[in-house]
């Protein structure tokens, strides 16, 4: 009798813990992209200040024709060698000293009302291009289908924030007269046009689609690494997005220096910056008045900002 009662064995099944359950829906998909996208641009925006603080103007007297100093936001409106940052920590408390706490988070309601969104977009047009290409058959992987998906997803998403982003760096410049993002909008938009808003657009897709496919090779790399038997392991996972986040934002600096010069050039008073007409003139602006170097401004605030932020959207 005993025997006749036992419930036959269940077979264990395995599961990628990190992938999403399969009866999970598009619009919960694209809801659960948006929390993470406002999440992860939202939590170390302050930092982001900083490295959007990098931006050109004016030699400072004195500095011969090869010597430029990293200028902060402060200095396009008045170009005081007194304005210039020590580090990371001189920069907060300069800015909370002098300007304020909200200062720190001065254009945070551009990020929130883009990023989610733009999230959303990104994994809708993900999921659909990939239905539509087979990605979702047989269960099997798919990396030609998962490749155009990512894309796709890509050029989507980042042609909804460019705007949003353009709006968030000019009120993040010191001195900005803006007083919302609606303000800000309507006055970019008067003054120079729609194309300001989309003028560093091609920058930002040759940035974003490195810096996505280094993440994902920097991640795989880091996980197998760290953890060989591909269990559950929040830490490690948590950590190698973290990593991942920052090899990806350091190599692309350059890229993210032209688009920042791009996105603010309308804030300063240099004429050659202000009509900066693209990718290719904005780099050779940027070689001929700094070096090389100059492509790597603003790294560090870049690398501490994508590394926590990366770590979460992951």
């Amino acid at each position: 009798m005993a025997t006749q009662g036992r419930l036959p064995p269940v077979e264990a099944v395995e599961y990628d813990y990190e992938s999403l359950p399969p009866n999970f829906s598009l619009a919960a998909n694209m809801l659960a992209g948006a929390f993470a996208g406002i999440a992860e641009h939202s939590v170390m925006y302050p930092i982001d200040l900083l490295k959007a603080s990098t931006v050109w103007t004016n030699r400072l007297p004195g500095n011969n024709a090869n010597s430029w100093t990293e200028q902060t936001r402060m200095q396009v409106v008045n170009p005081s060698p007194s304005a210039v940052y020590t580090g990371l920590s001189n920069a907060i408390s300069t800015i909370y000293r002098v300007e304020g706490t909200r200062t720190l988070w001065r254009g945070v309601s551009s990020v929130v009302v883009g990023a989610g969104p733009a999230h959303a977009v990104y994994f809708a047009t993900y999921e659909a291009v990939k239905q539509a290409m087979g990605g979702n058959k047989d269960n099997e992987h798919h990396p030609l289908a998962a490749a155009t998906s990512g894309a796709c997803a890509t050029i989507a998403s980042d042609a909804l924030m460019n705007p949003f982003d353009v709006i968030k760096q000019r009120m993040q410049v010191h001195g900005s007269s803006y007083t919302s993002i609606a303000h800000c909008a309507k006055s970019v938009l008067r003054q120079e046009g729609v194309s300001a808003f989309y003028v560093s657009y091609p920058t930002t897709l040759c940035m974003t689609v490195p810096l996505t496919s280094l993440q994902f090779m920097a991640y795989e790399s880091l996980s197998k690494l760290m953890n060989p038997s591909g269990g559950y392991d929040p830490t490690t996972h948590c950590i190698a997005g973290g990593l991942a986040g920052g090899f990806a934002a350091g190599v692309t600096t350059p890229l993210d220096v032209i688009k920042t010069l791009l996105q603010t050039r309308g804030t300063v008073t240099d004429p050659e910056i202000r009509n900066a007409r693209g990718l290719w003139h904005a780099a050779s602006l940027i070689k001929r008045r700094d070096g090389w170097l100059g492509f790597f401004r603003g790294l560090k605030p870049r690398i501490v900002t994508t590394m926590p932020s990366t770590a979460i959207c992951w």
